[in-house]
C-alpha cells in the first residue's frame, strides 16, 4: 500500500510541476498546453520510475552485503566464544590439577 501512496504522490507532483511548467508559455493554445504537460508528466514520472528502480536495485545490493558481514560476525563471534569457554575450562582443570 505505502508503494502505491509514494506512487500516486510522485505522479501527481509530475502533474503539478508539468502545471507549473505550462504556466511559464502564456503563448500555448489549450490543446498544446494540454500536450507540453502530457509529455512533461510522461516523462518525469519515467524518471521518477528508473530511480526508484535504481534505489531498490542498491537497497537489494546492500541487504546481501549487509546479511554476508552479519553471517561473518555471527561466526567470529561465536568461534570467540568457543575458544573463551575452552580457555576457561583449561584453566579451570589447571587449577584443578594444581590444587592436588
Amino acid at each position: 500500500m505505502e508503494g502505491y501512496l509514494l506512487w500516486s504522490a510522485e505522479v501527481e507532483q509530475a502533474r503539478r510541476l508539468a502545471r507549473r511548467f505550462t504556466d511559464e508559455l502564456p503563448w500555448l493554445t489549450t490543446a498544446q498546453r494540454e500536450d507540453v504537460e502530457r509529455v512533461y508528466a510522461a516523462d518525469r514520472a519515467a524518471a521518477s520510475r528508473a530511480m526508484l528502480m535504481r534505489v531498490s536495485e542498491r537497497a537489494t545490493e546492500l541487504r546481501g552485503e549487509y546479511s554476508e558481514r552479519y553471517r561473518r560476525l555471527r561466526a567470529r563471534c561465536v568461534a570467540a566464544a568457543v575458544v573463551c569457554a575452552g580457555t576457561a575450562g583449561g584453566a579451570c582443570t589447571v587449577v584443578t590439577y594444581l590444587a592436588r
